[in-house]
């Protein structure tokens, strides 16, 4: 094959990578799309770079400081999110529903609050299914009563 036409296949794969990176950002297609871009764009403009040694040199050049630039744009677009947290403070007076039955005195119970399933007792035994109201918490399990 002759060194326009590896060119132009270099300048369309890097196109068709830079186009799957616009329509799903964060899968790095960018940075094999650039350096294909780049690598093809000079094989265009002078063929015998693309046939010789300086290629792989400048496709080398090219992908380091896309590939850092790239990782920081990122970090900036998606900033990390700390984990959000249930104050166990926050679940007194929430309702739930029995999970697996309550007893006095034992940790054994379940009981959901909005999508969180917590250890749960009561001072009576209160059945699977029923409706609570959660009166205080330590730690991570909640003391409820009949709703």
């Amino acid at each position: 094959m002759d060194p326009f036409t590896i060119a132009i296949v270099l300048v369309v794969i890097g196109a068709v990578f830079l186009i799957i990176e616009a329509l799903t950002p964060g899968a790095f297609m960018i940075i094999p799309g650039l350096v294909l871009l780049v690598v093809g764009i000079i094989g265009l403009v002078s063929p015998d770079i693309l046939m010789s040694v300086w290629s792989p040199v400048i496709a080398v050049a090219v992908a380091i400081p896309v590939t850092l630039l790239t990782l920081k744009g990122y970090q900036r677009l998606a900033r990390p999110v700390p984990p959000s947290t249930t104050v166990m403070e926050s679940l007194v007076g929430k309702e739930g529903v029995v999970v697996t039955a309550t007893e006095p005195g034992s940790m054994r119970g379940k009981v959901r609050i909005g999508s969180d399933t917590w250890s749960a007792t009561s001072d009576e035994g209160i059945e699977e299914g029923a409706r609570v109201t959660v009166e205080s918490s330590e730690g991570v399990h909640v003391h409820v009563r009949r709703s």
